[in-house]
């Protein structure tokens, strides 16, 4: 792969994006993501176009205002603290986003092919899973899997990791259509928590993209700190490392062109075995991190 499939975190652009994926970006057709940083007391004014799109507060409270809609979201101080209300938001819509202590809200887009009303998400409706078991626990937060949260196609989902585990794990793809697995692009977005006693957290977290054969096209493994984003137009992912001492954050955004909304995936056979390891073994005691009323 000739382009970058690492973005690392930057300062706020002239449209406050510290980060700005597109279908145009990417080079793919379908998913998006945007984080817009608000000062407080400010608003931000976007046009939907042809994409649906979910505000999720990453930092801060805000309102949305869609056509007729308003929806008070109740926010965070950051990720780690608690599960968030967010809110839907069509295609084709004049949408406001106003916060009035300011902060960071992640916008989770995917080009649409129907037209759903804007909703509210209440945290407390949020399906909180955990997945794995010992070292390859994690918390899943699935705020918009097919399940949890209607939408055309957009499914973002967000993951804790606590410090010295790995997620995504087995690493799987996908990239293809056939049973048992869907064709999706995908978009990691990251968050670190640690380190020094008052210091600023260091990368501490790892993530492995790749694509098998003899050509290896993608062959990534890439420090990640707050802020970065990986892309993930096809290939197999995982695992997601957090370094002990720095608990891990993610945000996974993905759509494809599948009527039906799935998250069906195809792990690497080489690595398949060891789910069945975890028959019998303890999910590690520090999950679930947190929830609707905050950290447990």
């Amino acid at each position: 792969m000739t382009q970058s499939l690492h973005l690392r975190a930057r300062e706020p652009d002239a449209n406050g994006y510290s980060v700005d994926i597109s279908p145009a970006s990417a080079g793919w057709t379908y998913s998006s993501l945007r984080v817009v940083v608000l000062a407080p007391g400010t608003t931000f004014d976007w046009t939907t176009d042809d994409s649906e799109w979910i505000v999720l507060p990453l930092a801060g409270s805000c309102t949305v205002s869609c056509g007729d809609e308003r929806f008070e979201l109740e926010g965070r101080t950051s990720v780690f603290e608690r599960v968030s209300d967010f809110a839907y938001v069509p295609p084709a819509s004049s949408v406001s986003v106003h916060s009035e202590l300011g902060g960071r809200f992640a916008l989770a887009g995917a080009v649409a092919h129907n037209v759903l009303p804007a909703r509210y998400g209440r945290a407390d409706d949020v399906p909180v899973e955990l997945r794995g078991a010992g070292s390859s626990s994690r918390q899943c937060i699935n705020f918009a899997s097919p399940e949890g949260f209607e939408t055309d196609r957009l499914v973002a989902v967000e993951i804790l990791v606590p410090g010295g585990n790995w997620a995504s794990y087995p690493p799987h793809k996908h990239d293809e259509v056939r049973p048992g697995e869907a064709q999706l692009e995908e978009i990691y977005y990251f968050e670190v928590r640690g380190g020094a006693q008052g210091g600023e957290p260091g990368p501490g977290a790892y993530q492995r993209v790749y694509s098998s054969g003899p050509d290896r096209q993608i062959d990534v493994l890439a420090e990640v700190a707050t802020g970065d984003a990986i892309l993930i137009p096809y290939g197999y992912h995982g695992p997601t490392m957090a370094s002990p001492g720095y608990d891990l954050y993610f945000l996974n955004v993905l759509a494809g062109p599948a009527e039906e909304r799935t998250m069906a995936f195809c792990d690497d056979p080489t690595h398949a075995w060891l789910r069945e390891s975890w028959r019998g073994k303890e999910i590690d005691p520090r999950l679930p991190m947190t929830s609707s009323r905050g950290v447990l």
